[in-house]
């Protein structure tokens, strides 16, 4: 599936931002995930981008291109996200840790997809007169 920068750039960070829920201190302390978002450092934000980019972004890549419609996000069954994801993953684990490892990247690539924006139509971009 072909996405923009931007899409990838909101997609990793949905994904980033329910690993950081599932952080112990944030989850049990009742805090607002948004709020942690933006008290992490650059240099923290840049280490959960990059672990969760490395799993969420080859299965992003990977997906099936589909038709989206202006104004809608893009849709895909869970079975070609898991299909796509078990392609990726690959056969070098154990069962029970290929198990794990398998379900936790769907949600996490479930999770990225929740946090596309909807699609902009190309033709209706209206362009500022001072550009």
């Amino acid at each position: 599936m072909r996405f923009t920068e931007n899409e990838l750039t909101l997609a990793v960070t949905a994904a980033a931002k329910t690993v950081l829920a599932a952080r112990k201190d944030v989850r049990r302390g009742g805090q607002d995930v948004d709020e942690v978002w933006e008290a992490l450092t650059h240099h923290e934000r840049f280490k959960i981008l990059d672990g969760v980019g490395g799993q969420v972004l080859p299965v992003l890549v990977g997906l099936p291109d589909v038709d989206v419609e202006p104004g809608t996000r893009p849709t895909f069954t869970a079975s070609q996200v898991r299909e796509t994801v078990d392609a990726v993953v690959g056969d070098g684990l154990g069962r029970v840790r290929r198990a794990v490892t398998l379900a936790a990247r769907v949600a996490l690539v479930t999770s990225a997809l929740a946090g596309l924006p909807p699609r902009q139509d190309p033709d209706a971009l209206i362009v500022p007169d001072h550009l």
